[in-house]
């Protein structure tokens, strides 16, 4: 059986793969993981989820590869993982009252085989008010989270509305991973 391995160092990704009962290791990518946000998004994060694939793939060549990315959009601004509270603060108010894009590429790569998707959920907010975001900002969850939620946490009480793969929005569309990893006889 080929090693299956996830380019992330994400600890939502591993844990989110664990359900598939597959054993795997992780292996984060050293790549540049800009997008340009003058292009099609859904095209800029498919492009940088097979980069993160591909790089893990040419230092492993006889393994299966998983490489994911996930932003989140509101009103044509990509809201990344914030720099600090202060700019977690700021995207929590720009999704307040809102229905904002949350987009997951997803590579699936070995020698043999390329499998690319990608999924475009909406997702909407309950208007926020200041005292709600400096709650929640201070509880540290924004920490390191595209557009500065967990929607698996404390954010959760703020959504009135999913459009869309939860576990994509949490970083890693799951049934896509798993329908895919079946069609590999090794899994």
């Amino acid at each position: 059986m080929k090693k299956l391995i996830l380019a992330s160092q994400s600890p939502r990704r591993r844990e989110l793969l664990e359900k598939c009962g597959i054993p795997f290791i992780c292996e984060p990518a050293d790549i540049d993981e800009s997008i340009d946000d003058r292009n099609d998004l859904s095209d800029e994060i498919r492009r940088l989820s097979r980069r993160k694939a591909e790089a893990i793939l040419r230092l492993h060549p006889k393994s299966v590869v998983i490489g994911s990315d996930t932003i989140v959009a509101v009103n044509g601004k990509v809201l990344g993982k914030p720099a600090d509270r202060e700019d977690a603060a700021k995207m929590l108010k720009m999704l307040s009252g809102n229905t904002h894009q949350v987009i997951t590429g997803l590579c699936i790569i070995s020698s043999e085989r390329v499998y690319q998707d990608v999924s475009v959920s909406h997702v909407t907010f309950a208007p926020l008010s200041d005292k709600e975001i400096e709650a929640y900002v201070s509880s540290g969850e924004c920490d390191d989270k595209a557009g500065a939620y967990a929607i698996q946490g404390g954010a959760g009480k703020f959504i009135t509305n999913i459009d869309g793969d939860y576990y994509a929005i949490m970083g890693l569309p799951l049934n896509s991973v798993y329908e895919e990893l079946k069609k590999i006889s090794d899994y």
